[in-house]
């Protein structure tokens, strides 16, 4: 493993290359959301090992890249500490999830940028009604736990 992080345009080709041919519920390509939460994370202001982070969020949970590829890229321990940390594990409660995204720095940016795009309401618009409506609920639940109000920033 080299001891220099891969540059930001690297982080991007990974998780692009690694999500290819992957689509969202939405049926739309799945690197539009790594972008989109990316640009979440920019917008608020993180830094870049959150946007790393950012591109790489669902790699792991998603089983594109592997927890080991994960410890031993040439990422900083940070950016794996926040992947790690908004990464959900199997038969996980969202109450351990959100702690676990609230003990590590860095990571609420992170999780509130991916859920601002996921309850995107043109994003929902396009799904039946009782699937638009569990993840706007499950969404609402998780901001609740990580104490993000609508409208505010942490």
């Amino acid at each position: 493993m080299s001891d220099t992080p891969m540059t930001p345009a690297e982080v991007e080709a990974t998780a692009r290359a690694a999500h290819s041919g992957q689509t969202d519920k939405a049926g739309r390509p799945y690197e539009e959301h790594l972008r989109a939460v990316a640009e979440g994370v920019r917008a608020r202001g993180g830094d870049e090992d959150q946007i790393a982070a950012a591109w790489l969020h669902d790699a792991v949970e998603d089983d594109r890249l592997s927890l080991k590829w994960l410890e031993q890229a040439p990422l900083t321990r940070r950016t794996k500490d926040i992947v790690l940390a908004v990464t959900k594990r199997p038969a996980e409660p969202p109450e351990a999830y959100a702690a676990r995204i609230l003990a590590t720095p860095g990571a609420l940016l992170v999780k509130e940028a991916d859920l601002a795009h996921n309850a995107d309401p043109e994003r929902l618009a396009v799904l039946d009604e009782p699937t638009r409506t569990r993840l706007a609920e499950k969404y609402a639940r998780m901001r609740t736990l990580l104490g993000l109000v609508a409208g505010e920033t942490p």
